[in-house]
């Protein structure tokens, strides 16, 4: 049953980095949360441990976000379980190992757009049925995870993974306008260097350390740099705000 003095926040990719760091401080904030998790369990049970004992209700939902059903069934889960989704955080993303374009196949980007487009896509779809007034929702906020690659490129490393971000900034911008008059503000966040687990798939090692060099901070970031931008957005803080690209990204 829903707690009317804490709103529900669900979080895709909620098990690991940025989506659980997302996920912990807005349970201390106020929130109840589900956190959403492809395949480790154990990830997202430690996540759901330290959102209960910052007094938050908490429930992980198992989702492949390329899958349309799984995705339904997060959210009727979430609903279910905690009560009407409020916030969304657009968070779940996959990132291959570090190549040039022409070293990549067919499966590798059907499988990155798959998952970063399609299933964001569709990710925000079924929130916007929920929230939007114009089919009887509270309204809320979306807040999509895209990256600082969409607008470098990503050349030698990741081009797939960086246009799939450039598609999310574009949705995020056209989403806002569709959805600003039924309750539902859309933003953005553009996460730089950050210092988690997914450079492990790039094959990069100490790649963060590596590149910070060309951060006009000369550091990488940290996921709850992230988290803190992602709560503001989807604050009543950021009330006037929608349609906007936030870079997290230490000024690169």
């Amino acid at each position: 049953m829903a707690r009317p003095d804490r709103p529900v926040m669900l979080v895709t990719g909620g098990s690991r980095g940025i989506g659980a760091a997302t996920s912990v401080m807005a349970a201390r904030r106020g929130y109840d949360l589900a956190i959403g998790f492809v395949s480790d369990h154990d990830a997202a049970n430690r996540v759901v441990a330290a959102c209960l004992a910052a007094g938050a209700r908490a429930h992980p939902v198992r989702c492949d976000v390329a899958d349309e059903q799984a995705v339904v069934r997060m959210f009727d889960e979430t609903v279910d379980r905690l009560g009407a989704v409020t916030a969304f955080v657009n968070n779940a993303g996959i990132l291959h190992r570090a190549a040039r374009l022409d070293e990549m196949d067919v499966a590798r980007l059907q499988e990155v757009v798959a998952v970063n487009v399609v299933g964001a896509l569709v990710a925000a779809r079924e929130a916007v049925r929920r929230m939007s007034t114009r089919h009887g929702g509270p309204g809320g906020a979306i807040v999509n995870v895209s990256s600082a690659a969409s607008y470098l490129g990503s050349p030698n490393e990741f081009i797939d993974y960086a246009a799939t971000k450039g598609a999310l900034d574009s949705m995020t911008i056209g989403l806002a306008k569709e959805v600003a008059g039924e309750g539902i503000r859309v933003n953005a966040v553009r996460p730089g260097l950050i210092h988690t687990d997914i450079h492990e798939s790039s094959g990069i090692e100490n790649r963060v350390e590596k590149l910070a060099v060309n951060v006009p901070m000369r550091r990488g970031g940290h996921a709850d740099e992230v988290a803190e931008t992602i709560l503001w957005l989807a604050s009543d803080a950021a009330s006037y705000v929608t349609g906007t690209l936030v870079n997290c990204s230490g000024g690169r």
